[in-house]
């Protein structure tokens, strides 16, 4: 599969270039626009891809019959100190029984690589997709050589319709992020716990109105376990979003009080959340009933250089399978989720080929009541990053964690496997450092 997408991106790039210098045979021709492709494949500031790809059309940085490729590469080495045994609670990677033993973890490793395809047919329709391999977060099973975890998959692709400048409404059609909340972070890689923890993708159609400084979004979505952020009740069993019974909606306005300063605020609805199953919890399983989420954020903005912002998401219904019936952790009642974040950053040297940002970010995952082992899941990052030519970015984070609260088996199990009755792996006090330094090399 690697070999044939070498093969045809390469043979791409060939009739590309020869279509491309003779233009009176033909207007279609390849381009590469380093610092578009950073915007839709950067992985955690700015979640909402097909908003992006509407402002960029709406500025006329994108062409008519003009094909935009793109490719991501993030590379890291990492070191994580955990003081409980096995436990590490970072979620920038999703590490097995296997490679997680002990209290030290170190890597070396490619963290993720993508490949975008952008392009307008004309200015009023254009299509995006992503393709990605990123054996670090993939949840196959086993080691990060495992066959299971190396696999390509198109992570987003849609449809986009409408011309902002032409008309204030505009629609998507096809695998993209949910329009809830404000996911994206100020760290330079890693995501906000609270992205984690009600960040939605999936299949869709989303419409939206811009003008007047409103914009509002409406999304109807494939519910089902196995979509991120996105579950609802599909017939009886089955876990796979095969109907359309998801929707999410929400609604922002932006304060212009000078030219460089602004702020934005909103709020969202999301229909059906992750957190619906029965006691115990299996992650990617059917849930019982519907469990729909809000969430208000807010973010101020002075001239791109002063970024402060937050947001809290809460489940309006209780986690059912947050109550273990079992001695002695059935004294913990089953409890609503929620979450917070709050960050800031700061730009030194703006309109340099060389711009350099300090981040702070806090993050929490709330899931049990006072006292029980999976009440809390918190973060802290400390990031300062290097941005060359608004496109690649080095960048280095020191990050703690408090609390282990996994969502799969998070208030234990009713079988003897993985845990005794009565007995869970999650840990409030459980605690993690870390650092990481990489770089993500765009073009």
């Amino acid at each position: 599969m690697k070999t044939l997408l070498l093969l045809l991106l390469t043979s791409t790039i060939i009739v590309g270039n020869c279509q491309s210098t003779d233009q009176k045979k033909s207007n279609f021709s390849l381009k590469i626009n380093s610092p578009f492709s950073y915007r839709m494949l950067e992985p955690n500031q700015n979640l909402r891809k097909v908003s992006i790809l509407m402002e960029e059309k709406q500025k006329g940085n994108l062409d008519n019959s003009k094909l935009i490729i793109g490719t991501s590469l993030i590379a890291i080495g990492d070191y994580q100190y955990s003081n409980a045994d096995s436990k590490f609670a970072y979620l920038m990677r999703h590490p097995t029984s296997n490679n997680q033993i002990g209290h030290v973890v170190t890597e070396a490793v490619i963290h993720s690589f993508q490949v975008s395809l952008t392009g307008n047919v004309t200015s009023w329709l254009s299509s995006h997709a992503e393709i990605l391999y990123n054996p670090e977060q993939s949840f196959g099973t086993g080691l990060i050589t495992d066959l299971e975890r190396n696999q390509l998959q198109l992570r987003k692709g849609f449809i986009a319709i409408g011309d902002l400048r032409k008309f204030p409404i505009y629609g998507a059609l096809g695998k993209m992020d949910s329009p809830f909340g404000q996911m994206g972070s100020v760290s330079p890689f890693t995501n906000s716990t609270i992205w984690h923890a009600f960040g939605g993708l999936c299949y869709g159609a989303q419409v939206s109105f811009k003008k007047w400084n409103i914009h509002a979004t409406l999304m109807a979505a494939q519910g089902g376990a196995q979509f991120r952020g996105m579950n609802t009740l599909v017939g009886d069993s089955t876990n796979i979003p095969s109907l359309v019974n998801n929707f999410t909606a929400d609604i922002n306005y932006t304060v212009f009080f000078s030219e460089d300063i602004s702020l934005n605020f909103g709020g969202s609805y999301l229909h059906g959340s992750t957190y619906n199953h029965s006691f115990p919890v299996k992650h990617f399983e059917p849930g019982i009933d519907n469990n729909p989420a809000v969430t208000s954020y807010g973010m101020f903005n002075y001239k791109n250089r002063i970024i402060v912002k937050g947001g809290y998401a809460k489940t309006l219904k209780v986690w059912e399978g947050t109550h273990n019936p079992t001695p002695p952790l059935n004294q913990f009642e089953a409890f609503r989720v929620s979450s917070f974040d709050a960050g800031a950053s700061y730009l030194f040297n703006p309109n340099k080929n060389i711009q350099y940002t300090a981040s702070f970010e806090f993050s929490d995952f709330v899931a049990g009541p006072s006292g029980s082992p999976w009440e809390r899941q918190n973060q802290f990052v400390l990031g300062f990053s290097a941005l060359i030519k608004q496109s690649s970015k080095l960048f280095i984070e020191g990050f703690r964690t408090d609390g282990y609260a996994p969502l799969n088996w998070i208030s234990g199990s009713n079988a003897f496997e993985p845990f005794p009755p009565g007995v869970t792996h999650s840990q409030a006090d459980a605690q993690s450092y870390g650092i990481v330094v990489g770089c993500q090399i765009t073009f």
